[in-house]
């Protein structure tokens, strides 16, 4: 979900600079319109969709795979156990409590901003009450007595009092453009986005360039009908006391009217300027490579069939290249022969059990995805394989969890979550050997590599009925509190 949202914030980042760099300036007022409301239902929708076709036409070397997985230059298959984290008890329960405290926080905030929602719907209605009502032709008429307040709120037009006649017909003129053009929606559609997305300030940013070129647009339609002599002395005379209220038109912002005067003396955009909008399709289609390109933790484990494919086109490449040095060099030392040897093994049916393999089988190790028989930890005998799989993790993590020293974070003066990477063989008497550890700190490392040598003998993973050599990859993240 989180990986979700960052998706969405990105792509709305990278729809607003195209906006602002490209299109913001352009007198294609409508056009402009359609982007701002267009863009941030694509941010919602580009995330979910996954395009075959695309990740399949890509080099797999270009793909990004998330979340990262350890990468280990052995040269076996390693079976990647969950990730173990330690703490103090009085950390880890502050961790654990942390996962659901962002949920509270997002509908605390969604409260919140419902709260204020109606707060402004209520000193709107509260306007509308204190006020003179006036029905004309599909418009609503509210003068508001001893203000100089002018704003529209759908097919409601608010206006002082205390204007003078000819302001009030050009506030009037441009406002009937706001209701004509049905400019509320969109700003009420943006306020819904903050209403649920209410920690995202694209989303305000995004309400305040529809705000900007809404009055763009009425005030580009309200010149063609009123003196435009007149209608830039409305705007330059004075700033009027209005709302705060940021789904309304207001006529009267201060922050907003050099902007109105600019752009009222800009030229018309040149049609061809409207190949910019274009921009677009590499914009979209930079997303969904991303997204098509990207997968899961269960999308990586998966067995995509162009995937295997490949790999299967690489493993005949190095074996034509092994022959090729295998004919160039003309014979093979005792090692070499060995290696490929139990190479051999491991692809020769029922050949554990065969008396050929015999003096390569103690060195043999068995991948871990088609072994027939796991290594079984003390406690997990008598379950199905899944299961002893699923029991084996837990055991390790309990193991590492009682055994590991808590305050060692305290001794080398570290802070935060710390990750060591640890390797280790289960071999085919069942003893716990090759232990390989790589971490941040010497300290931890030690502390690591001590732990897993208290790991207790097991019963050896078992091949064509005999004991084998399986190897296992293990993240330990150190949770250090201060």
């Amino acid at each position: 979900m989180i990986h979700y949202i960052l998706q969405i914030i990105g792509f709305q980042l990278l729809f607003l600079i195209t906006y602002d760099l490209f299109l913001k300036k352009e007198t294609f007022f409508n056009w402009n319109r359609a982007y701002l409301l267009i863009t941030p239902i694509l941010s919602f929708l580009l995330p979910l969709i996954r395009l075959d076709i695309i990740r399949h036409n890509i080099p797999s070397q270009y793909n990004i795979q998330l979340p990262e997985v350890l990468i280990t230059n052995s040269p076996m298959q390693v079976h990647l156990l969950p990730e173990v984290v330690i703490g103090s008890e009085s950390s880890m329960s502050h961790y654990i409590s942390l996962i659901p405290i962002f949920g509270y926080l997002w509908y605390l905030g969604i409260a919140a901003s419902l709260f204020l929602f109606a707060y402004k719907i209520f000193k709107i209605f509260k306007l509308k009450k204190s006020g003179t009502k006036i029905n004309a032709k599909n418009i609503t008429l509210i003068s508001l007595p001893n203000t100089t307040t002018a704003f529209s709120f759908f097919n409601t037009i608010y206006i002082g009092s205390n204007l003078s006649e000819v302001k009030k017909t050009n506030v009037l003129l441009h406002e009937k453009i706001h209701v004509r053009e049905y400019h509320s929606l969109d700003l009420v559609f943006f306020e819904i986005l903050r209403i649920l997305f209410w920690f995202n300030p694209l989303v305000y940013i995004y309400q305040n360039r529809m705000a900007m070129l809404q009055e763009y647009i009425a005030d580009a339609k309200a010149i063609a009908e009123t003196s435009k002599k007149e209608y830039y002395q409305d705007l330059l005379s004075q700033v009027f006391q209005t709302e705060k209220i940021s789904f309304i038109n207001t006529f009267f912002n201060h922050s907003l009217i050099k902007n109105r005067l600019v752009m009222l003396q800009k030229s018309k955009s040149k049609k061809i300027f409207q190949l910019k909008y274009l921009l677009l399709v590499p914009v979209v289609s930079m997303m969904l490579v991303y997204t098509s390109c990207t997968e899961d933790a269960n999308a990586q484990l998966g067995n995509d069939s162009s995937t295997i494919s490949k790999s299967q086109s690489t493993i005949l490449n190095n074996i034509a290249e092994l022959k090729e040095s295998i004919a160039a060099k003309g014979e093979m030392t005792e090692e070499e022969r060995k290696a490929l040897k139990g190479l051999l093994l491991l692809t020769t049916e029922n050949g554990f059990s065969e008396p050929f393999f015999q003096d390569v089988v103690a060195d043999a190790e068995i991948p871990f995805g088609v072994i027939e028989k796991v290594p079984v930890y003390e406690g997990c005998e008598g379950m199905t394989q899944e299961a002893t799989k699923k029991c084996f993790s837990q055991k390790i993590a309990q193991h590492i969890g009682q055994e590991f020293n808590t305050k060692i974070g305290e001794d080398i003066g570290f802070d935060g979550r710390q990750k060591i990477l640890a390797k280790f063989k289960i071999n085919n008497s069942g003893d716990v050997v090759n232990i390989q550890v790589r971490g941040p700190h010497p300290e931890l490392e030690k502390e690591a590599l001590r732990v897993l040598n208290t790991l207790p003998k097991m019963k050896p993973g078992i091949q064509d009925g005999v004991p084998v050599n399986v190897m296992y990859s293990l993240p330990i993240v150190f949770d250090i509190k201060k």
